[in-house]
């Protein structure tokens, strides 16, 4: 593994915008413009390296599954801060209808260098983003840079044929939130809409804002629509779940999805568990001194204090809130509330910038890698896209 700086494509932004990444410059908190899509340097792999990386992934995803299956059998849903009673019934009832649920894809996020075992930092198992520009515009750069060289990037053939593997009832909704200020979620649900129609469904786009509630009139029961009043069967929706089951509607989501009725969620409800920072501490607790896993704990950073530990709030996106605390500074502001202690591991650094290596999972897969990097050793939202490419 190893850094390449290089120099852009002519008119390269318009190509990327073209392609759908509409982010592709975005303005710094002082509204200068500040690239996101940076293909002035790229990372290079050996095709070894790759094939290590995905065995690597299967056996995280692997654990990950086994890690939901003793909580569910241990109840041990305190340590997640899940404690309503209700949200508890639907976790179960999705895990244990999982064979017929639509688990669409995840991304994990590794600590890796080339020189030793990848790590994993944390799971994005329900509400992952920078998908569109890793399945896409990451691979037409390959195809004009090095057209005879490859890439780990099989997402865009894996998303169409997850889509396919499933048979929808009516139209395919797909949600995502207005709330994203820089239209991210937008993008990404997009781009699984356009996978599903390669799949062969009918989909209907819509903002999770504009969801209505029909509360059942004329001998009709109650039932989610969209904007025309057709009944949502079956939904993706980029939209944290933990939010979800919290909004004003959460209790009508509840009711039908308890008693059999309502919409088919994409993803399912036991994904709560996989995109919690709590899984950290479990995954250690079972499996310790695993090669591909950090010390983590959920009671307080224990013998950690001693070399460093990064305090990660159990929910959070983007770096929100995350703090790293060392024999010699402290980093990032502390959030509230329950918190995972993990093991302080710096990322690597290349050319004075520092990669996350997103991992990506698609039908239980390994799929492709997008790697983001930033100057700092919190990957938060000023984290810049750079390809990558195997030789």
């Amino acid at each position: 593994m190893r850094r390449v700086v290089t120099q852009p494509r002519p008119d390269w932004q318009r190509i990327v915008e073209e392609q759908g990444l509409h982010y592709a410059v975005l303005p710094d908190e002082s509204g200068r413009p500040t690239t996101y899509w940076d293909e002035s340097a790229y990372y290079e792999f050996s095709l070894a390296e790759v094939e290590r990386l995905e065995e690597v992934v299967a056996e995280l995803h692997e654990l990950c599954l086994d890690a939901v299956e003793h909580v569910v059998a241990t109840r041990r849903y305190a340590d997640y801060g899940i404690t309503d009673s209700r949200v508890i019934q639907l976790i179960e009832q999705s895990w244990r209808d999982r064979d017929r649920e639509i688990s669409l894809y995840g991304r994990f996020d590794l600590r890796y260098d080339g020189s030793g075992p990848a790590r994993l930092l944390e799971y994005n198992a329900d509400t992952p983003t920078s998908l569109l520009e890793a399945a896409g515009p990451q691979w037409f750069w390959l195809e004009d840079r090095f057209p005879d060289a490859d890439q780990w990037n099989s997402l865009h053939e894996r998303l169409v044929d997850a889509w396919r593997k499933h048979p929808i009832s009516g139209p395919l909704h797909l949600a995502f939130t207005t709330a994203d200020e820089i239209g991210e979620d937008y993008v990404t649900v997009s781009y699984l809409q356009e996978c599903a129609e390669l799949a062969g469904h009918h989909t209907v786009c819509l903002p999770m804002e504009e969801i209505g509630w029909d509360p059942g009139r004329l001998g009709r029961s109650s039932r989610f629509v969209d904007e025309q009043d057709r009944e949502i069967k079956t939904i993706f929706k980029l939209y944290p779940w933990e939010w979800m089951v919290g909004d004003q509607f959460g209790g009508h989501l509840l009711d039908l999805a308890l008693s059999g009725r309502g919409p088919r969620w994409i993803e399912p409800a036991w994904k709560m568990l996989l995109s919690n920072k709590a899984l950290l501490a479990v995954l250690w607790e079972r499996h310790p001194g695993h090669p591909n896993l950090l010390p983590a704990y959920l009671d307080g950073p224990r013998d950690l204090i001693i070399h460093g530990y990064v305090a990660k709030p159990l929910l959070g996106r983007e770096g929100a809130g995350v703090q790293i605390i060392t024999p010699g500074f402290t980093i990032g502001e502390a959030a509230e509330g329950p918190q995972c202690y993990q093991a302080f591991y710096a990322l690597p650094e290349f050319d004075g910038v520092r990669p996350v290596l997103g991992a990506w999972v698609v039908d239980g897969e390994p799929a492709g890698l997008g790697i983001r990097e930033t100057s700092g050793l919190i990957t938060d939202t000023g984290a810049r896209f750079v390809p990558h490419v195997i030789h």
